[in-house]
C-alpha cells in the first residue's frame, strides 16, 4: 500500500465547485482508502496498492463520471511529495514574496513551461525535478505575475497545477501521517 498526495486542477474556480465531502463520498467506489482531502482548493491525500498512473487513471475517471467536467490531476507519491518540499531553495514563509511550486504530469509541457518562464526574464524560478519547478511572486501580487499569468494558459491545463509551497508542506505533513 502506498501513500500519494492527488492535485486537482482548477477546482472551485471557472465554475467547477464541488465540495470536498461530496470528492471523499465519489472516491469510495475507487481502489483508494484512508481518503483525506485537504483545503477547498482540490488537495487530496489516500492509500493505494495502485501504482500512480493508475491511481491518477481512476482518479479522473472519478471526477468526470462523477461531477461532470473534464478533469485533471497530478500524483505523486507522498516520500515524493516530501523530496520537493526538501528541495525547494525559497521561504515558506516571508514578506514580500511568496513561494509556489507548479507540478506537472507531463516532463515535456513542464520543460516548456520553464523555459517560457526563462524568456519572461525577473522571473525568478528553480527547477525541483522531472514533475515540478518552484518560482516567486511578490505578495499580493501572484496572479497577476507574468509567470502566473503563463501557467494560467489552457495549453498548460491538462498537465500543470501550482501550489503555494505552504499548502505542499500541509499535504506532506497529511500524507505522511495516513
Amino acid at each position: 500500500m502506498e501513500n500519494y498526495a492527488v492535485f486537482l486542477r482548477g477546482i472551485n474556480v471557472g465554475g467547477i465547485n464541488i465540495k470536498m465531502a461530496d470528492l471523499k463520498a465519489a472516491l469510495k467506489d475507487y481502489p483508494f482508502t484512508k481518503v483525506k482531502t485537504l483545503l477547498a482548493s482540490g488537495n487530496v491525500v489516500l492509500q493505494s496498492e495502485l501504482g500512480p498512473a493508475e491511481v491518477k487513471s481512476r482518479f479522473e475517471e472519478c471526477l468526470r463520471e462523477s461531477f461532470g467536467y473534464d478533469a485533471w490531476v497530478v500524483v505523486l507519491t507522498a516520500a515524493r511529495v516530501a523530496e520537493l518540499v526538501e528541495a525547494c531553495p525559497y521561504p515558506a514563509d516571508d514578506k514580500s514574496t511568496h513561494s509556489y511550486v507548479t507540478l506537472a504530469s507531463d516532463e515535456a509541457m513542464l520543460d516548456e513551461l520553464f523555459d517560457a518562464g526563462k524568456a519572461l526574464g525577473g522571473v525568478e524560478q528553480t527547477r525541483l525535478g522531472p514533475e515540478a519547478s518552484s518560482w516567486l511572486a511578490p505578495a499580493g501580487g501572484t496572479l497577476d505575475s507574468p509567470f502566473s499569468k503563463l501557467s494560467a494558459k489552457a495549453r498548460y491545463k491538462a498537465t500543470t497545477t501550482t501550489r503555494n509551497l505552504r499548502t505542499l508542506i500541509k499535504v506532506r505533513d497529511a500524507a505522511d501521517a495516513l
